[in-house]
């Protein structure tokens, strides 16, 4: 009957004029809220072994920065080109990237910006961060070698007058270098146990190390010029058979170094690959007779390495060395290398156990282990695992594959497949993988939905209540628990203490499986985790891939289609009780049990039919459900009765699938009560108004039946003149107001909307009738509901255009548009609301090009790109993935990516930069630098030691111990160091009088040792006053002053013999035993002392170390 006054209506009402959109492009700003995933161009890494953070450089200018809890940072930089360094900081929260345009970037982790740039003008070869320090080493093409220190206080980067070019120190070197063309400096190494010192390495084999402080060679390696001894002992070429090891060739004038790193604790290994695969490794600790006339090491200091005997190898890209400490000679460890193998071979990263005699005359291979890689080789980071010195070190590794694969190996891990290497055990052992927040390839998303819930709602409590339950599955627990990063801050705001859920994601994949995230605030949380199959039943096609979502915020119920046709319908309000589980079909229905237990259960399956589900869609009251197959068939379903209401057959003669289903209530709630189909004689509590259900098939029909009777209203399927394929529909109400859509726009509204309907109307909910029977309104109620609806527009999206029509021209079966604009290969589209009655259109085309159009004038009003946002270029089933919002976020997914997007520019619901969490922990930034402080102390009372910050440097001539810094007791003082060293130039005679004397050793006596604790008084007169009074009295012995008096220099041992003990020399060789005796006894003091200061050093030490360790654990909002 409805049905039939509503055609009637439709002949006889006319059209009122489209009006004119009012948005306009000021209100627009298309831009990245939220980004989760590695981005499949990804190339470099980096990490912060304090702040627990690691950073991903990208090709195409981007880098991400990843903490812990979720925790994720995107820097987007305004020139889209590809990285070739990238380097932390440490614990200074600023980030450094070079990229191949040569300019040096600055990134400051608080902002999530460039700090600063500084263009360089040649190309930039080598580059590294001096190790606790803003200063840099930076070399490039024409081998010279810069030091540029970067300010945190002024955020600016300057180049410091200390150049080391190659012209300037190969007389030094002794291995001049070419005049025609300058060999590039391909790698800069500080020295692992000599601060001061840094290894310089140039493309054509040369390299060196450099004393900085002095300013003059402390090792040349490599070169032309060096020949190489045949007659080597034979248990120096000594491995295992797996190893291929032999001696050198005549000459090293064809090697070209394509990398290096030290390969022994205390930097006395060097680890050198070349071009043609071969590893060799280079002694730099040898005595001046181990070195030839030149200052080079002989052959028998130099040891050669070969992966492959095949005489094709590709070059060593990359070396890294993991030593253990607990080795006596520090040499000892495992030898990380991605190439040298046979050309043609399988890509693998090997790892090589190296072992060393006590005199470092053998060197033997114990363990060869190669790690397959889960895609083309990217990089690979170790890292170093924060704890006391002389521990042995985690074999910590992070691998990155091609494209964007991230893989962690531990310490468990690695010595597992270590360990099956040895034995030959077939029991597969694999890394961890990264643990995504929003995973979208293991497995594969194959849709979503962004849902804002509705304020103070009832699904908003559910939602908060089944979040606090912290449900998750065991392996997702599992993956997160192990993973080493950590670093990160979020941001807790005054509002968030109610941790009220106030947005959701909801994902759906390929398993069968659905993840439901807290999307309120930037950084997610987990809420739980839906297994495709029922625990206890048994229902063929569970675990087919989810097709379709749409979630009801009236009734907490969340509906999942899948690709064999299951509908599942959850209840997320859950409960501890016995709850039913309904499995309804076309001929039979079966009730079964389901076991107690916390939080959302299953309350359905219809399986009606085995077609793919293409389209969901819940009415405004939650109660009925609409369900559209890729067969053209649709059902529409009872969800509280979890019954069937209508199941229709093809509605379109083609059969082509339902994509968009759209419920529209076109009239007031209804006067008198309905029956609930679930008990005949029972009262529903849920009003049933007068709704039609708008649905479109694929090839652009659209009809329009009535929601209560399943009568159809327009007598035949409304269609184009000319065949398009549809991508979506939209229902606007005559005022504008956003009725139905693929997505998800009414939920927002009906918690309100019923909770209001059902205070005016007090008895609705307490008697029923049959859902099939309707009371009629009053007339005039009747009339202005019926012209709203047919004031409404349809929004029409295809491939080739997008049409506007009135809802009145549908039902008549005119096509004739009020608006219509061309498109070319469109593919996904949304609508969106600004303020409340300003309406936009998001279009997305398969080229990546985003417009955004005013509504329902259709008028252009920006454009943009998913390349020029993101960097991203379309790919096939983005379209399927994306989900919106009704305030103008979008969520697209590429590869292992997920980002959110915002149109509006005055949207901020997710409080952004407030709620931004924070990349840097200033707090245990803190405890660092404190644990640093400490560090120096426990140095500066044990015997000497080795490290960067150590106050003992190694004099290579002559193998003595030479001083060559003072203790540095704060970060600041050892940056105060360095910059006094860089701050001038490398060769200038009055900053580095070593170049005069270098072999001039400062001595130090017994006698200078002051052991007493008191410190000796300090002088109450200024050293003015006292060279006054000097003066005086010399002027009172000596006259005036002005004679030229220089008394002779005399020994201690002179002046007493002649004036003390009278000439007599038993005298003095009695007084020079006893001064034997007291030295003896000022040396077992002082042997005591310093046993007592090294125990207690230890022991503060140690629980420094164990401070550091319990702030890595715990935050400063936990403290």
């Amino acid at each position: 009957m409805f049905a039939k006054r509503l055609l009637q209506k439709a002949i006889h009402h006319s059209q009122h004029a489209v009006q004119r959109g009012s948005l306009t492009p000021e209100d627009l700003k298309l831009r990245v809220t939220v980004h989760y995933g590695i981005p499949s161009t990804a190339s470099i890494l980096a990490f912060d072994s304090i702040q627990r953070l690691l950073a991903l450089a990208t090709l195409d200018g981007r880098i991400k920065v990843i903490g812990g809890g979720g925790i994720e940072g995107l820097l987007m930089s305004p020139n889209q080109l590809p990285y070739k360094y990238l380097e932390f900081i440490t614990n200074q929260g600023y980030l450094v990237s070079i990229s191949n345009d040569n300019e040096i970037q600055v990134w400051s982790l608080d902002s999530r910006s460039i700090a600063c740039c500084l263009q360089w003008e040649s190309n930039i070869t080598a580059f590294s961060i001096v190790g606790g320090s803003h200063f840099m080493y930076v070399g490039d093409e024409n081998g010279l070698m810069s030091v540029v220190k970067f300010d945190p206080e002024d955020e600016k980067l300057m180049l410091l007058p200390y150049r080391i070019s190659a012209a300037s120190i190969s007389d030094v070197a002794g291995f001049p270098f070419p005049d025609d063309q300058p060999s590039p400096i391909i790698g800069v190494l500080q020295h692992s146990s000599i601060g001061n010192s840094v290894l310089i390495a140039y493309a054509n084999g040369l390299f060196l190390l450099w004393d900085i402080s002095r300013g003059q060679v402390l090792f040349v390696g490599g070169g032309k010029d060096l020949q190489l001894n045949d007659e080597l002992d034979e248990p120096s070429s000594r491995v295992d058979d797996n190893v291929p090891f032999d001696a050198l060739e005549n000459s090293l004038s064809e090697k070209e170094i394509s990398a290096l790193c030290w390969a022994s604790s205390n930097g006395s290994i060097l680890a050198v690959g070349y071009v043609d695969g071969d590893i060799l490794f280079w002694k730099t600790s040898i005595t001046a007779s181990g070195r030839d006339q030149q200052g080079s090491p002989s052959s028998k200091n130099i040891v050669r390495l070969q992966l492959s005997s095949s005489e094709k190898r590709l070059p060593v890209i990359v070396l890294h060395w993991s030593g253990n400490s607990r080795a006596p000679n520090n040499c000892d460890g495992q030898l990380f290398i991605y190439g040298g193998d046979e050309i043609g071979s399988e890509e693998v990263l090997t790892v090589l156990t190296i072992e060393w005699s006590p005199g470092l005359e053998v060197l033997r291979c114990v363990g060869r282990t190669e790690l397959k890689l889960h895609g083309s080789f990217a990089d690979m980071i170790l890292l170093s695992s924060p704890g006391a010195a002389g521990d042995d070190p985690k074999v910590d590794l992070f691998v990155l594959t091609n494209p964007g694969k991230l893989h962690f190996y531990d310490k468990t891990t690695m010595s597992a497949i270590i360990g099956k290497s040895k034995t030959d055990s077939k029991s597969p052992i694999s890394p961890l993988k990264f643990p995504a927040m929003i995973p979208t390839a293991e497995p594969s998303i194959t849709t979503s939905k962004l849902i804002k819930l509705p304020i103070g709602g009832f699904s908003t409590k559910i939602l908060s209540e089944l979040a606090s339950m912290k449900l998750s599955s065991t392996e997702i627990q599992g993956t997160s628990a192990n993973w080493p990063l950590t670093g990160g801050v979020p941001y807790q705001l005054p509002t968030m203490k109610d941790d009220k859920v106030e947005r959701v994601y909801i994902a759906g994949y390929r398993d069968g499986s659905i993840r439901i995230l807290d999307a309120t605030h930037p950084v997610f949380s987990f809420i739980c985790h839906l297994n495709g199959e029922l625990e206890g039943i048994k229902v063929a096609g569970l675990s087919a891939p989810v097709l379709k979502l749409d979630f009801c915020c009236a009734t907490t119920s969340l509906a999942v289609g899948n690709e064999c046709g299951l509908v599942r319908v959850y209840d997320l309000k859950g409960g501890a009780h016995e709850k039913n589980f309904h499995f309804v079909t076309d001929s039979r229905r079966e009730v079964h049990t389901l076991p107690q237990g916390k939080g959302p259960h299953c309350r359905a399956v219809f399986s009606l039919l085995n077609s793919p589900v293409q389209a969901l869609q819940f009415s405004k009251c939650g109660v009925k459900l609409g369900v559209g197959y890729g067969s053209g068939r649709i059902a529409v379903l009872d969800v509280s009765s979890s019954s069937v209401l209508l199941f229709t057959e093809a509605i379109s003669n083609s059969s082509f699938p339902i994509i968009t289903m759209i419920w529209k209530e076109h009239s007031a709630a209804t006067h008198g009560p309905l029956k609930s189909p679930r008990h005949s004689g029972a009262k529903s509590a849920i009003n049933y108004s007068e709704e039609s259900l708008f649905i479109l098939t694929k090839d652009a029909k659209i009809n329009v039946f009535d929601g209560s009777s399943g009568n159809v209203i327009n007598p035949r399927p409304w269609h184009l003149k000319k065949e398009s394929v549809a991508i979506s529909m939209y229902v606007l109400e005559g005022g504008l107001s956003v009725s139905g859509s693929p997505d998800e726009k009414h939920t927002q509204e009906s918690s309100q909307n019923t909770t209001t309907k059902s205070e005016s109307n007090p008895g609705s909910g307490s008697t029923g009738s049959n859902l099939h029977e309707s009371q009629h309104h009053s007339s005039a109620e009747e009339t202005r509901s019926a012209e709203k609806f047919l004031d409404s527009y349809v929004l029409l999206c295809c491939q080739d255009s997008l049409r506007l029509y009135s809802v009145n021209s549908i039902i008549q079966g005119n096509n004739k548009p009020t608006r219509k604009v061309k498109q070319s290969k469109c593919c996904w589209t949304t609508i969106f609301k600004s303020k409340e009655r300003d309406f936009g259109l998001v279009v997305l085309f398969q080229s990546g090009v985003i417009e955004i159009r005013s509504l329902p004038d259709l008028e252009l009003l920006k454009e943009s790109s998913l390349q020029s946002i993101l960097m991203w270029n379309f790919k096939a089933n983005m379209d399927k993935i994306s989900s919106s919002s009704e305030e103008g976020q979008i969520v697209l997914a590429n590869g292992d990516e997920v980002a959110f997007l915002s149109v509006l520019s005055n949207e901020n619901e997710l409080r952004i930069p407030d709620s931004l969490p924070s990349l840097h922990d200033k707090v245990l930034a803190a405890a660092a630098d404190a644990a640093f402080s400490v560090s120096y102390y426990q140095k500066k009372n044990q015997l000497p030691s080795a490290g960067i910050l150590g106050s003992i440097v190694k004099g290579f001539r002559g193998g003595k111990m030479t001083p060559t810094m003072d203790f540095c007791s704060t970060r600041e003082s050892y940056c105060a160091h360095l910059e006094k060293l860089f701050s001038k130039t490398p060769f200038s005679d009055s900053s580095f009088p070593a170049l005069k004397n270098a072999e001039q050793v400062e001595e130090l006596t017994i006698d200078d040792i002051e052991i007493d604790d008191e410190p000796p008084a300090a002088a109450s007169t200024s050293s003015e006053e006292v060279k006054e009074e000097k003066r005086t009295e010399r002027q009172r012995l000596f006259g005036d002053g002005n004679d030229d008096w220089k008394p002779r220099p005399r020994t201690t041992e002179e002046i007493l013999t002649t004036y003390k003990f009278s000439g007599d020399a038993s005298l003095a060789a009695a007084h020079a035993k006893n001064k034997l005796l007291e030295r003896q006894e000022k040396l077992e003091k002082l042997s005591k002392r310093t046993e007592e200061l090294r125990n207690g050093a230890e022991d503060f030490a140690s629980l420094a170390n164990e401070l550091v360790k319990t702030m890595e654990k715990r935050k400063w909002w936990h403290i």
